[in-house]
């Protein structure tokens, strides 16, 4: 961070400072500030209820990033065991386990290989890496939010959904709705809508729009790869505003209602994703440029990593995870994975698959990923 903006401090200096700049707990306490400032809660006056609130253990280190509104107003209430709430916790907190700690954790095998040495590799080694990595944040971030949710659940506290199948959005709009939701809700609340949302001009907009994106980007980590990742997500959101007016303004409205075009757009979505997210993993600027260079040279064998077995074994994890999102997309599973319109001996079966998966193919060695945020 220091080198990022050209400060000069001794490390002792750093040490103290930095930590109080971590990122989820300094948004959590902001959001206090602010909203005791537009009046939307009282000052409280429990020293043990705020220390408590801004530093809620299950969901302190990674998110979701909560509300004075919703979590500060939970510590009134009384909180009796209930062992209906407390196996509903359990069971989206074994959920999130099994992504980080099966899907995540295996995936990051093959793609921290090639992303860590992107010059010795070829184009499709270098698809399928990114393609890994897509899943794998995902499933290292949403595994946290889902393990958060579920312990707090078991506790008697809500906490608010931060995932909602964003791979499946069929916009840039709807991901972000999607992704990151405690986040992306917060970047509205506190910068977006102060800044004038879109009750402006269109250029003045436009750059809400584009500080919000940058801002975003700039939290994920000082370095010009996370800059360059919010404002690619920026460019995609203007892109797609400028075709929906396009087609508004030729009467092809309609063909925006039609299934195939939904689904095209998914396809479309998950590629423009994957491609950013090649900056957001490159350890430098120059190594994703070098990355997408190789990608679009369709050149070289593919690598099949330390242990095909292993790879094959990533490929159908993902399928699974597919699989199941399906099934939430179409309510037969909930999004928490708690509750389900599945008879209750396969919602119990799956459990034990999940038991059974994270025993015999978990792996722990991985810290997440949004720690270092």
């Amino acid at each position: 961070m220091a080198n990022f903006f050209d400060v000069h401090a001794n490390k002792y200096t750093l040490n103290v400072i930095l930590p109080v700049g971590i990122s989820f707990f300094t948004f959590q306490a902001l959001s206090y500030s602010i909203d005791i400032y537009r009046n939307r809660v009282g000052v409280e006056t429990s020293l043990v209820r705020f220390t408590t609130y801004v530093a809620f253990f299950p969901q302190l280190v990674a998110g979701p990033i909560e509300r004075s509104t919703n979590l500060l107003q939970q510590f009134y209430e009384e909180h009796e065991f209930d062992i209906k709430r407390f196996v509903e916790g359990a069971k989206l907190f074994i959920w999130g386990l099994f992504k980080k700690i099966v899907i995540a954790d295996r995936l990051s095998v093959y793609s921290d290989s090639v992303f860590n040495n992107p010059e010795a590799h070829s184009s499709p080694t270098l698809i399928v890496a990114t393609v890994f990595f897509t899943f794998q944040i995902y499933c290292d971030f949403s595994g946290y939010s889902d393990m958060a949710i579920g312990s707090a659940r078991m506790l008697g506290f809500r906490l608010m959904q931060n995932f909602n199948l964003p791979y499946l959005s069929n916009s840039i709009g709807e991901f972000w709705k999607r992704w990151h939701i405690s986040l992306s809700t917060w970047f509205s609340d506190y910068v977006y809508i102060p800044l004038g949302g879109n009750r402006v001009s269109i250029s003045r907009w436009a750059f809400n729009i584009l500080v919000v994106f940058l801002l975003s980007g700039l939290w994920h980590g000082a370095n010009w790869t996370f800059v360059i990742w919010g404002a690619l997500h920026a460019f995609y959101y203007f892109i797609e505003f400028i075709g929906k007016k396009m087609l508004v303004l030729i009467g092809a409205d309609d063909v925006m209602k039609k299934g195939y075009y939904k689904f095209i757009k998914i396809i479309i979505v998950f590629i423009l994703v994957c491609f950013a997210w090649i900056f957001f993993r490159a350890n430098s600027v120059s190594d994703a440029f070098l990355i997408i260079t190789k990608i679009i040279s369709f050149s070289g064998q593919l690598w099949t990593g330390g242990s095909s077995v292993t790879t094959v074994l990533s490929v159908l994890l993902i399928l699974f995870l597919i699989g199941v999102q399906i099934l939430q997309f179409k309510n037969k599973v909930s999004i928490y994975f708690s509750k389900t319109q599945l008879p209750s001996f396969v919602e119990w079966l799956s459990y034990a698959f999940l038991l059974i998966t994270i025993a015999l193919f978990g792996m722990s060695s991985n810290a997440f990923i949004y720690f270092q945020f």
